[in-house]
Order: C-alpha cells, then structure tokens, then sequence
C-alpha cells in the first residue's frame, strides 16, 4: 500500500462511530489538502466487506455521494449508528460531525 492511501485509510479507522467528516477533511487531516477526490477514489476501489468506516465519510455539504443501491446500503449504516440521515442522505453536520 503507497503512503497516501496508508494515511488516508489511518485517519478514517480513526473516526469514531456515530460521527462523519468530509472527503476534503480526510485529505487534509492525512496531510493532502485539495485531494478530496482522491480519498473518494480510494474509498471506491474498497474490497467487499472490508473493516474500515468508510461509510462516515460524507461530501462537503454533508451528503451522501453515492446513488441508488450503494447510497441505500450507506445510508443504513450511518442509520444503524443512530446517525439522522434524510431519504437523500443529507447528515446535519453540525451534529454529527467529528471534530478530531
């Protein structure tokens, strides 16, 4: 694994359950301001099943970016943390984002 998707994927392990933050604040948090679509490229070449909390991880303004069934399948996840999550999955971020 490169040294970006190591820090990357450190600082995602890192947020706690029930919390999400940005892609952007991801990149930045690892050390790659402006790499924001990185981090959800990286995130999108995920193995099946895999452990990391990926589904913590939101847009900018607090959504969901994915669509149809992978928007569901997140959306349910962040639901089950007890995370309020809109049928859009629009997150108010100023009650659930993680300030580390």
């Amino acid at each position: 694994m490169d040294q970006f998707l190591a820090q990357i994927f450190a600082v995602i392990h890192q947020i706690p359950e029930g919390k999400v933050i940005s892609y952007g604040e991801i990149a930045k948090l690892a050390g790659y301001p402006g790499y924001a679509r990185h981090v959800g490229k990286a995130l999108s070449n995920l193995p099946e099943g895999s452990k990391l909390p990926w589904h913590r991880v939101l847009n900018s303004q607090g959504k969901i970016s994915l669509k149809g069934h992978d928007l569901d399948r997140q959306r349910a996840k962040l639901l089950a943390e007890g995370i309020e999550c809109s049928e859009v999955g629009k997150v108010n971020l100023r009650k659930y984002k993680w300030q580390p």
